[in-house]
């Protein structure tokens, strides 16, 4: 035990008499989760609070262009700006200065009445015929378009959003037409009802689990905490690795092969302050979350209840992480070795974990490999205590593999080691 703790102790003073290599371990990954979400949250809000101005070209100045102007302007997504010309709206967005334009075509008003008093008209003189000599009806009016002009640059998610929207939008003026027509034919006083007109299937939102109201929204912090404190922890395998290409190539690990401490041990107090600087990571990273976040504006990141899972979730990250860097400082055999590969290993292991893009809008395939990577472990139990509410046998899984992760790692290491030094 004393060779441990004197084996950490020669550890802890060469990380701490690196001050550069502590700015980069401590204060980086704080910059990074601050500007990610920043940017993050500053999306998610002009998404859902700030409106988008699009561009609307009335062409039929009737009571379906109204109703839909008026469907528009009440929305918490849309500042309308009127355009006389559609050669000119379609310039505008052509050029990336608005990403929508509307056309609402000539007439649509009134072909629209005609089509519905057509078919209503149809529907009524066809009461009390025989079915065999219900003759079939072909309409005159041809049908109409509403022109939907995008900016190229906009993402096809967007792009189906609003004609979603849009068209849900119409087909409830459409119906609401129908509605009229039937009751203009059906009774001469305009002020009495006969259909019910209000929506029979509506949609509520609920939180799987949850006991009341009042659920916890899922928002930016919640993703990028989490996230990006896993891609900092995996990014200790760059001082770690390199670190120990120093010391075999400053003669260090020839020294250590002469006392009577094993490989083993070598890594043993190597993990415990790595390990530590992941922890303390881990908890810088929540005071941000927790202090520092809603001093900037964002969402506020709510850990009550759950701090001895998170830093359970986190211990054995830290020690996926520290295995990784232990495999790759045993393997390499320089610098130029170990940090590039380190570097770039790292990233392809956060995109593969759903870091940066969620799994599941990842290609079929991309989500089968996305089950090899460690971070995609490490995030999926973060989620489960964030958003999920679990308990500690929902977080074994994950934890499991985190740790067999670390397990093989570091045993192929000490493996590695003992047959390349073996006389």
């Amino acid at each position: 035990m004393h060779k441990l703790w004197a084996s950490a102790n020669k550890e802890f003073l060469l990380l701490t008499r690196d001050f550069g290599g502590l700015a980069i371990l401590f204060l980086m990954p704080l910059l990074l989760v601050i500007t990610i979400t920043v940017i993050q949250d500053g999306t998610f809000k002009t998404l859902k609070e700030s409106k988008i101005p699009i561009l609307l070209v009335d062409l039929d100045q009737g009571t379906v262009s109204k109703n839909i102007q008026e469907n528009l302007k009440t929305s918490d997504q849309f500042e309308v700006i009127a355009q006389p010309t559609e050669e000119k709206a379609e310039a505008l967005v052509q050029n990336g200065d608005y990403q929508l334009a509307i056309v609402i075509p000539q007439n649509l008003s009134k072909n629209l009445k005609q089509k519905v008093e057509e078919n209503v008209s149809g529907i009524l003189d066809r009461f009390g015929m025989e079915e065999e000599n219900i003759p079939l009806a072909k309409s005159i009016i041809e049908p109409k378009e509403v022109k939907l002009y995008f900016d190229p640059a906009t993402q096809i998610s967007f792009r189906n959003a609003i004609k979603s929207g849009i068209d849900q939008m119409v087909s409830k003026i459409e119906t609401e037409s129908i509605y009229k027509a039937f009751q203009e034919e059906l009774t001469d006083d305009p002020q009495e009802k006969i259909f019910d007109t209000q929506p029979f299937i509506t949609f509520k939102e609920i939180a799987p689990g949850s006991v009341s109201e009042n659920n916890v929204i899922p928002n930016s912090t919640q993703h990028n905490i989490p996230a990006w404190t896993l891609f900092a922890i995996f990014f200790i395998i760059l001082p770690l690795s390199i670190n120990m290409v120093k010391e075999k190539n400053l003669g260090t690990f020839v020294r250590l092969r002469t006392n009577p401490v094993s490989y083993a041990t070598v890594l043993g107090g190597k993990t415990i302050v790595f390990l530590s600087v992941a922890l303390i990571q881990f908890a810088l990273m929540l005071i941000v979350g927790v202090y520092l976040f809603p001093l900037l504006g964002l969402p506020q990141l709510s850990v009550a209840g759950k701090l001895s899972f998170l830093f359970l979730v986190a211990f054995f990250a830290g020690l996926a992480a520290v295995g990784l860097g232990l495999l790759l400082g045993t393997i390499a055999k320089s610098q130029e070795q170990s940090a590039p590969f380190g570097a770039t290993f790292v990233v392809i292991l956060a995109a593969l974990g759903g870091v940066w893009v969620p799994v599941f809008a990842m290609p079929k395939f991309m989500q089968v490999l996305s089950g090899i990577s460690p971070m995609n472990w490490g995030l999926n139990a973060f989620y489960d205590v964030f958003l999920r509410n679990v308990g500690i046998i929902e977080l074994l899984p994950e934890i499991a593999l985190l740790f067999l992760f670390f397990l093989i790692t570091t045993g192929i290491s000490i493996f590695y080691n003992e047959r390349k030094n073996a006389v």
